[in-house]
């Protein structure tokens, strides 16, 4: 997909037609490296709204500051089960969506997600897959299946994730379970086939932002990856290919809130419609490389992104995919189990 150029000659017109400019302040926590920068520069110009941004690299993180320090974020990017699970605990505001017309753009399928099922707290921001990474030149046979991470010819060939969710997810998913699943004795069984897989000696490492680099340099056969990963590595080298098993795996989505205790709600609203306007949706696609919610954005990025499987998959991949939702009363169980996965001879 090569068209910057274009997405940001849109943009560049849209700020051309915006409205007069506002006041004050809105404090953004966001993911690191999960914006292209250029698009905060716009906004404030187009707004007169400063942008003070802050980043964190974990859900978890993020939800502690939230709670710890009221007033401090204006507008927050959790992941799908994190949104569910801020909901429950009165951390976020709804939302005025007479303020964000642009969420308009919504796909129709996240619309009414499984985490904010009225829809009522939210605006997706990006989503993508969890699938696999496998270099077709260190195969020799089509990679369909959860199973083949486990298969000892791939023995040190294999990068699995650095998550105790994420990997016990495609365990519990292989073994015919819900990546959701908190029955003990499933995630028991999970763990204990990754043990065995460790024990075997088919893991090279646990690793996550590292994996997708060395994939570029061919130092393994397969990986366990999300797939703005899998894009980013699949662009280096045309060797590499991505693919979500038949046994189904996680969808996830990343979104917009505005914190109960924002200090700022109205640039907060106008944060996220300029976020989810077409234009502005397709510049961070570009730059981020994971699949955008925004129809428009989708329609200015064209057939390069539209025929991306890996970035546009079919709605029969997305129907064999689950939502993670929280798990906080069983997030002792998940741990234990990893730890005894990641501390396995």
């Amino acid at each position: 997909m090569k068209k910057v150029f274009v997405i940001m000659l849109a943009a560049l017109l849209a700020l051309s037609l915006g409205t007069g400019l506002a006041e004050g302040v809105v404090n953004v926590f966001n993911w690191e490296d999960y914006i292209n920068e250029d698009v905060i520069k716009m906004f404030e110009e187009e707004t007169g709204i400063k942008v003070n941004y802050m980043r964190f690299t974990l859900n978890e993180d993020m939800m502690v500051q939230v709670r710890t320090s009221p007033g401090s974020f204006d507008v927050v990017f959790p992941s799908d089960y994190a949104i569910e699970r801020m909901i429950a605990e009165d951390l976020v505001q709804p939302i005025d969506f007479d303020k964000v017309p642009n969420a308009a753009q919504i796909l129709d399928w996240l619309q009414t997600p499984d985490y904010d099922p009225e829809h009522k707290y939210s605006v997706p921001y990006m989503w993508g897959t969890v699938g696999i990474l496998y270099n077709t030149t260190k195969v020799e046979e089509p990679i369909t299946s959860w199973g083949q991470l486990f298969d000892e010819k791939y023995k040190d060939q294999v990068f699995m994730m650095d998550s105790p969710r994420d990997t016990l997810g495609i365990a519990l998913k292989y073994l015919g379970y819900s990546v959701n699943s908190k029955n003990p004795a499933e995630i028991q069984e999970a763990a204990n086939l990754l043990i065995e897989q460790k024990q075997k000696g088919i893991v090279k490492a646990y690793q996550v932002d590292e994996t997708k680099d060395k994939m570029v340099a061919g130092e393994a056969a397969l990986a366990l990856v999300w797939s703005g990963d899998a894009q980013y590595a699949i662009n280096l080298n045309p060797d590499l290919a991505y693919v979500v098993p038949e046994e189904g795996s996680n969808v996830w989505v990343d979104g917009m809130v505005i914190t109960k205790t924002a200090a700022n709600p109205d640039n907060a609203h106008a944060f996220i419609d300029f976020l989810s306007r077409p234009e502005i949706a397709a510049m961070n696609v570009e730059y981020i490389e994971y699949s955008t919610p925004n129809k428009g954005a989708i329609e200015l990025l064209g057939d390069d992104y539209i025929d991306n499987p890996n970035l546009n998959p079919g709605m029969d991949v997305i129907e064999n995919c689950e939502f993670f939702h929280d798990n906080h009363d069983v997030k002792v169980l998940y741990d234990t189990y990893w730890g005894m996965v990641k501390n396995a001879k």
